[in-house]
């Protein structure tokens, strides 16, 4: 199993390219299968989640072509993928592969669409909380599909075929936004999606299926309208930007100083965490080419923050948010409203020399604290990059195990942190 080595104190200075996001990626390559004919996607990354991915869509009879080279490290750009469903084969997702990554669950919608029936396992993915699918089921039924959990599957038909209806989600959730926009999309009659989420990823899809021949309105808002058409055709599309990676790098850069260019990165896609990273004294500068982030000697300033859906602070950078407010020159509240069990890393970066103290779901970050290389475990795939930017802040080596956790949502990590100047290893058992 392999392991990254980091030895902190190199201050962060160059260019890092931002890949194309996996949160818009995995819907993206799901919704293949509402269409015979071929949809080419641009920009996806090298990710172990991607890979997972595929795995589970060729099993469904999807065919795929990686255009230009395959070797994950010969090339920093993201891959044009083309994947056609011309038949479906098998409308089960069987365990073995959806248990490997959550997003998989959402097959579900697009088979009940198209095929209108579908047998999926209940879903695997970070160990953060129980995330439920009820609000996916929910939103199906709504549709006219029956579905029963029988030994851990979800077992859903529709034999007439999906038909529109008024939902409304109990919560917001972006899973369960992309399996019902999906669906919606071949159903009888108009869908209107209530409390729908927001996130840049799902305009990012209601995009590619209105390309696709899908008619979408009000994505981006809380009402999604969904007119459904009889079939959908092939179409060319390109991942978004990941906001996730970019909020990341950007706060790597403010924990260790120095500047550097984010390259491709949109502002728009991050700008409450972008305020947020200014609040604390860092220099954000939108430019053609993508941000420039520096810290030259300012000290950081403690921010408080909230978790929240988009336009919020994204949940997705709590971890890494808190590493950073580890070195802020006085107490910082971090308060997660998304997920249960998402503090995880808090023991970890303990083990690094971090004061943070718990309280339900609200952290209270003691800043700033003298960090300390330690080994440390990689418990999620947000709260394992923590680690790694709490490595590149800290006195002497930090070991950081179970990194496959890294490898489901960051692409080249450590190529793009050497490159500008971290010391930082990969290294195989």
């Amino acid at each position: 199993m392999d392991s990254i080595r980091v030895v902190g104190g190199n201050r962060l200075n160059g260019t890092i390219p931002i890949s194309g996001a996996k949160n818009a990626a995995l819907p993206l390559m799901i919704a293949s299968l509402l269409t015979e004919e071929e949809l080419i996607l641009e920009n996806v990354p090298h990710l172990a989640d991607v890979e997972s991915l595929i795995r589970i869509l060729t099993n469904h009879g999807v065919d795929y072509h990686v255009a230009g080279k395959r070797r994950a490290h010969a090339n920093q750009q993201g891959r044009n993928i083309a994947f056609r469903a011309a038949e479906i084969v098998d409308t089960t997702a069987p365990y073995e592969l959806v248990s490997k990554m959550r997003a998989s669950f959402w097959v579900i919608g697009p088979l009940l669409a198209r095929m209108h029936k579908a047998r999926v396992s209940l879903p695997g993915g970070c160990a953060i909380g129980t995330r439920p699918v009820d609000l996916f089921i929910a939103s199906l039924e709504a549709m006219g599909a029956a579905i029963d959990i029988d030994h851990g599957y979800a077992v859903a038909s529709a034999p007439g075929g999906l038909k529109g209806a008024d939902f409304t989600f109990a919560k917001v959730s972006v899973g369960a936004t992309h399996v019902a926009m999906m669906a919606a999309t071949l159903a009888r009659g108009k869908t209107v999606l209530r409390n729908a989420a927001r996130e840049p990823e799902v305009v990012d899809l209601a995009n590619c299926l209105t390309a696709m021949g899908a008619r979408i309105s009000g994505a981006g808002t809380g009402t999604i309208t969904i007119e459904g058409v009889e079939a959908l055709h092939g179409a060319r599309h390109r991942v978004l930007p990941d906001r996730i990676e970019t909020g990341t790098y950007a706060m790597a850069v403010a924990m260790t100083g120095g500047e550097v260019l984010l390259q491709d990165a949109e502002a728009a896609l991050l700008q409450n965490a972008l305020d947020v990273l200014i609040k604390a004294g860092v220099e954000v500068e939108e430019r053609n080419d993508g941000l420039r982030i520096a810290r030259n000697g300012a000290a950081i300033r403690p921010v408080n923050i909230v978790t929240e859906p988009f336009p919020g602070f994204p949940t997705d950078l709590q971890a890494q948010f808190m590493a950073l407010m580890t070195q802020a020159e006085g107490d910082s509240i971090i308060r997660e409203t998304i997920f249960e069990n998402r503090f995880m890393h808090v023991q970890e970066l303990a083990r690094l020399g971090a004061r943070i103290g718990l309280d339900g779901q609200t952290a209270t970050v003691h800043g700033p604290s003298r960090l300390c290389g330690a080994q440390v475990m990689a418990t999620d795939l947000r709260a394992s990059v923590s680690l790694v930017m709490a490595g590149l802040a800290a006195e002497g080596e930090t070991m950081i195990t179970r990194v496959y956790h890294l490898d489901r949502g960051f692409e080249h990590l450590e190529q793009k942190l050497s490159a500008c100047g971290a010391d930082i290893q990969r290294l195989s058992h």
